[in-house]
C-alpha cells in the first residue's frame, strides 16, 4: 500500500515539475512600442555597450522573476559575471546598471511607460513590441 502511495505522489510531483518547466520555457524580450531594437542588439544593450538608437536612449530593465533564464538563454553568462560586468562599467564609464523589477507585470508596465525601455518577461506580453522569443 505504501508503494502505491509513493508512486502516486511521485507521478503527481513529476507532472507538476514538467508543467512548471514548460511554462518557464518561453522568454520574451520586449521594447517600448516607440523603440526599435533588433535581437542582435539585446546583449549589447544589457551590457551597457549600446546606449542609443538615433536620439532614443535605451533603458534596459531587469526582471527578477526571469533573470536567471534571461542570463542563460540570451546573455550566455552567469549572474555573478553579469553583476561584475555592470560593477566595472559603473566605475569605468559612470553608467548605472539596469533597474530591477520584481515581476513580469511590473516589467511590462515599466517598458510600456518608459521611452527607450527594453526588458524581458516569461509570459506573453501585450502593449509592447516583442523583440524576440527565446
Amino acid at each position: 500500500m505504501k508503494i502505491k502511495h509513493l508512486l502516486v505522489a511521485f507521478t503527481a510531483a513529476s507532472l507538476v515539475a514538467l508543467t512548471s518547466a514548460a511554462r518557464a520555457g518561453d522568454l520574451y524580450v520586449i521594447a517600448n512600442s516607440g523603440t526599435t531594437v533588433s535581437p542582435a542588439d539585446v546583449r549589447d544593450i544589457f551590457l551597457g555597450e549600446k546606449q542609443f538608437a538615433g536620439s532614443i536612449k535605451f533603458v534596459p530593465v531587469d526582471n527578477a522573476s526571469a533573470q536567471e533564464q534571461f542570463l542563460a538563454k540570451v546573455m550566455k553568462m552567469e549572474a555573478a559575471k553579469y553583476t561584475s560586468s555592470w560593477t566595472k562599467k559603473s566605475f569605468r564609464d559612470g553608467v548605472s546598471p539596469p533597474p530591477v523589477k520584481g515581476s513580469d507585470a511590473e516589467t511590462i508596465e515599466f517598458v510600456k511607460s518608459t521611452p527607450g525601455a527594453v526588458g524581458y518577461v516569461g509570459t506573453s506580453p501585450t502593449g509592447v513590441s516583442v523583440v524576440g522569443k527565446f
